[in-house]
């Protein structure tokens, strides 16, 4: 048991349902089967939300550091002392500090080693910005975070995987950010995810276009001749199995995407609205790029529905065992290249 992977979760904000789809997640006790849990935020917040949901039976074991972590139990981190007022459904100031300290403590855990991978709830990113986070989302906030130079959305699921080049972003802002060197970019670190955390040996990207029907041969828009074409063209040069670009509209409609291992998408809602539609239920979005792992559900704080036992967590659940399959794939991936290289290096002793 103590060997199974440490899995931290930040709440969210806590006036959404971050808190009822991390209960409803762990009062299952067949994923300690699987993982360690640790949820940092308070026992008082998390009891108001379990009173909320009327799960009397469930509590948290807790706990000051991930190494006190009972591998029995769903644990709990305080991250802060005072009472918090919780006004479900709403959207203030209270509800993203409290996001924030949940995050920040998480995500230092994740780097130092002290656990193995982050689900992250849905925070507000309007309520959440302060002088120690002044990011469009957690993407941007964790490439910081943990010094890469670069990071990719990745919502990924069983059928359908998508990444984008720019992220949140103002759309009137999306053509002048598409470069050859930013598409390129977002290329690799899907060629290289889906090769270390997935184990797809070669994988076949789709790149999708900007304008209306791709361009229409720059009848509708130059951005798929100059910059998109290429840009595939690139990868391609680099080994990369790259082929587009594609007008998303028909290359949803017909199924296209099942013929290709991942979908790169120009801009957020170019991906996030057919996946959306596709793997709701079961979609993850997947922080590629980085040296650690993390992962979230594919939708937001949903106030609209806080408190009143109505959100379903099968998304989180899914993240949680995205997260621990992904960690998994990347020790493998890392014991075998270090298996190999250790043969290669016996190999040429003997010779």
């Amino acid at each position: 048991m103590s060997e199974k992977l440490k899995i931290g979760i930040s709440i969210g904000d806590v006036n959404g349902i971050g808190l009822e789809v991390i209960i409803k997640t762990l009062a299952d006790n067949l994923i300690l089967n699987y993982c360690t849990p640790i949820v940092y935020g308070h026992t008082k917040v998390a009891s108001f939300h379990r009173k909320a949901l009327n799960m009397n039976d469930f509590s948290f074991n807790v706990i000051n550091t991930p190494d006190q972590a009972n591998p029995k139990r769903a644990n709990m981190i305080n991250c802060w002392e005072e009472d918090v007022k919780i006004e479900l459904g709403l959207s203030t100031e209270t509800g993203g500090k409290y996001a924030l300290l949940s995050l920040e403590k998480a995500v230092t855990h994740l780097i130092d080693g002290s656990i193995d991978a982050l689900v992250t709830a849905p925070i507000n990113k309007h309520n959440i910005q302060s002088d120690s986070f002044n990011f469009p989302g957690h993407t941007e906030y964790l490439q910081e975070r943990s010094g890469n130079k670069d990071a990719l959305m990745f919502l990924i699921s069983e059928d359908l995987k998508i990444g984008v080049v720019t992220g949140h972003i103002p759309v009137s802002e999306v053509a002048q950010k598409l470069t050859i060197d930013s598409i390129v970019s977002k290329i690799k670190l899907m060629n290289d995810s889906l090769k270390k955390d997935f184990w797809i040996r070669k994988p076949k990207i789709a790149v999708l276009g900007l304008n209306p029907h791709a361009g229409d041969n720059g009848l509708i828009g130059q951005e798929e001749q100059n910059v998109i074409i290429p840009a595939i063209e690139e990868a391609k040069a680099h080994g990369i199995l790259a082929v587009g670009p594609y007008a998303a509209d028909g290359f949803f409609a017909n199924g296209a995407y099942l013929k290709f291992d991942a979908v790169l998408a120009m801009y957020h809602d170019q991906g996030l609205i057919p996946f959306k539609q596709i793997a709701f239920e079961s979609g993850v979005n997947f922080t590629a790029g980085l040296n650690i792992v993390r992962t979230s559900p594919d939708h937001g704080t949903a106030y609209d529905i806080a408190g009143k036992n109505l959100a379903s967590e099968s998304s989180f659940r899914e993240a949680i065992f995205a997260a621990i399959h992904i960690v998994k794939s990347r020790r493998e991936s890392a014991d075998l290249q270090e298996n190999t290289l250790v043969y290669s290096k016996l190999s040429r002793d003997r010779d």
